[in-house]
């Protein structure tokens, strides 16, 4: 009688995890396509602050802003609960996966760690971000500078590295899961994933100093 009832329920229970496993990529694909968006829309003050606030405008006039920032935050939270499945919350299980970490020195074990501790991160400091923004609608260059320069400084200065290495490890990661990136071509693949984030935090630097400078008449 057990031994029937294990093999009946143990494909099923691989079945829902297999099935979670691609919801928790797929949303995580989801939110690192509109983190890059959203850097790059943004990053339009450094060309003018008229351009950025045309393009906030269009996407207020046409209620994205309004409905796609509280969808973007139920994705965001609805990724988290699908990754929070593995990871480590309890004290004695941290201490059990640094001590194995540590003694199997593998790099992507200690990836897995860093997009942890990101993610907690990401999700506080991304939710404040959100309500402060969609909360005082309309969006513009002024305000976004203002932010900037009256204290918010720090905060953005730590979220976007934070954002963009759990994006480029967690990009990384499902490459290798579902076999985009294999041993051939992983070192290229490493190289090329730290241009590309090393760039993002460049832009986002970049967009930071213009709002720093930026006129707020």
């Amino acid at each position: 009688m057990n031994s029937s009832t294990v093999t009946l329920h143990v494909p099923q229970r691989s079945k829902v995890a297999g099935k979670l496993d691609f919801l928790q990529m797929l949303s995580g694909v989801l939110l690192i396509l509109f983190l890059w968006a959203h850097l790059l829309l943004v990053s339009s003050v450094i060309l003018s602050p008229r351009l950025m606030n045309a393009i906030a405008w269009f996407f207020e006039a046409t209620y994205m802003a309004q409905v796609g920032g509280p969808i973007i935050f139920a994705l965001m939270l609805f990724h988290f609960i699908l990754a929070g499945r593995k990871m480590p919350f309890q004290t004695n299980e941290q201490r059990a996966f640094i001590k194995h970490a540590g003694m199997l020195r593998h790099k992507d074990t200690w990836l897995w760690l860093a997009q942890v501790v990101t993610a907690l991160v990401i999700l506080v400091m991304a939710s404040i971000h959100m309500y402060v923004i969609l909360t005082d609608l309309p969006i513009t260059a002024q305000k976004s500078a203002a932010r900037i320069q009256h204290g918010w400084l720090t905060f953005y200065l730590l979220l976007l590295p934070m954002a963009e290495i759990h994006v480029g490890v967690g990009f990384y990661r499902i490459g290798v899961k579902y076999g985009f990136i294999t041993r051939e071509n992983r070192r290229w693949f490493q190289r090329a994933e730290n241009v590309m984030m090393i760039g993002f935090i460049a832009v986002g630097l970049l967009t930071l100093t213009r709002f720093m400078f930026l006129d707020l008449i």
